[in-house]
């Protein structure tokens, strides 16, 4: 049976509530009401992919056409590019359509999430990195995709790519026409659909899923939710300034950057308070450790070692347990330092005090809080050279031998 039949027989199943079929047997519970539509059908997004897209995707790879497209995507950066001439013309109508931003999004907004991710970058950094970039590898689902994906085979390069989206979605005019943000998004949307092409072909992946084709519009609202849920959560927890304007309009940046994406409105949270309470139904839950995942953390923690941090592997280990929770370090293997734990426990928060005009007095290791916070975010960007990102292909097959 196609990926695509398949889903049709998923998605009748999820209307009929056969909701097992796919390996979970939780209904969806989250109200449309609760999100920036403000209505919807209610329709499970574990059923909901990407459709058109989806299509698009498996001709492109079918007929050869990839390498093609991705050389013609290098010289499309800008939102204000040109679609390059070297698209096939049905890729170049999609995207004709797809790369602008919603008619709701709030250009104020964007603009005000754009200055605060700037003004916070150096928690924002170290939250991205060891807290969400860790976090993904205990998320079953997302962890084994990544592994077996092509990514999965170069974690340098794959978190190099994830940065970029990342970057690209803080710069200071990312969603106007100079910035990338809109294309980036786009490109990323073009990776997932040939990913779920893909994947589903690896008898490696295929053995351990839990789903017939990988991620749904549920699977982008988890990764969500370890993302911009999650930050925002641990910055008000460090307290952190974080005035409700800002939370509004960080939220903004990433409503918009769901829908661009490829998630339904009736499923991106129009509050935190909706964004809370479906954090609480779709990742709260689910996270567990998986032989991949382990490795991927792994390979991940191993990165930075190629920049000079200034800090021992115990020191990152310790900093993991502190900003996700000593349970994920335990499945994750991460051996404990005592000395590095008590120094981050202690100073940690003073650093944030002084760094925000809280304390007249600087923590001891201020200077060495503040350098590591900087080289971690350039560990992952383009590989460890400043200045630019890296760029984003579409991929042609899984991991090797996979």
């Amino acid at each position: 049976m196609s990926n695509l039949s398949r889903r049709k027989v998923l998605t009748l199943g999820a209307a009929l509530g056969l909701v097992g079929a796919a390996g979970t047997s939780d209904a969806w519970a989250w109200s449309p009401k609760g999100s920036v539509a403000g209505t919807g059908t209610g329709t499970d997004p574990e059923y909901v992919w990407d459709d058109e897209v989806d299509r698009l995707l498996v001709s492109l790879i079918e007929n050869g056409q990839v390498p093609a497209v991705n050389t013609a995507m290098a010289s499309w950066v800008n939102n204000n590019d040109p679609l390059p001439t070297g698209f096939p013309a049905d890729l170049t109508a999609y995207l004709r359509k797809v790369n602008t931003l919603p008619s709701w999004a709030d250009q104020a907004k964007l603009a005000r999430a754009a200055d605060f991710n700037r003004r916070k970058d150096t928690y924002l950094f170290l939250l991205y990195g060891l807290g969400s970039g860790i976090m993904s590898t205990v998320i079953p689902r997302e962890a084994r995709s990544v592994y077996w994906s092509a990514g999965g085979a170069d974690m340098k390069d794959r978190a190099a790519k994830t940065f970029t989206f990342g970057y690209d979605l803080a710069q200071l005019k990312g969603f106007e026409p100079s910035g990338q943000f809109v294309v980036t998004a786009n490109k990323t949307r073009l990776v997932h659909a040939a990913v779920r092409h893909l994947l589903p072909q690896s008898p490696h992946w295929t053995s351990g899923a839990d789903q017939d084709i990988p991620i749904s519009n549920a699977d982008i609202l988890v990764t969500f939710h370890s993302l911009g849920t999650y930050v925002r959560r641990k910055l008000l927890d460090w307290k952190v300034p974080f005035p409700a304007a800002d939370q509004d309009a960080f939220l903004h940046s990433w409503q918009v950057a769901l829908h661009l994406l490829g998630v339904r409105d009736e499923y991106i949270p129009k509050s935190w308070a909706d964004a809370e309470e479906q954090s609480r139904q779709v990742l709260t839950p689910i996270l567990a450790p998986t032989t991949e995942g382990i490795e991927l953390a792994e390979d991940l923690l191993s990165l930075p070692s190629q920049v000079d941090l200034g800090v021992t592997r115990g020191f990152l280990n310790e900093f993991v347990r502190y900003v996700l929770s000593d349970e994920i370090g335990d499945w994750l293997g991460l051996k404990r330092d005592p000395g590095a734990q008590t120094l981050i426990r202690t100073v940690w928060p003073a650093f944030i005090k002084f760094r925000e005009g809280l304390s007249p007095v600087a923590p001891g290791a201020f200077y060495m809080f503040d350098q590591f916070v900087r080289a971690l975010a350039m560990a992952f960007l383009n590989n460890g050279s400043s200045g630019t990102t890296t760029p984003i292909v579409i991929p042609t097959g899984n991991r090797p031998s996979s």
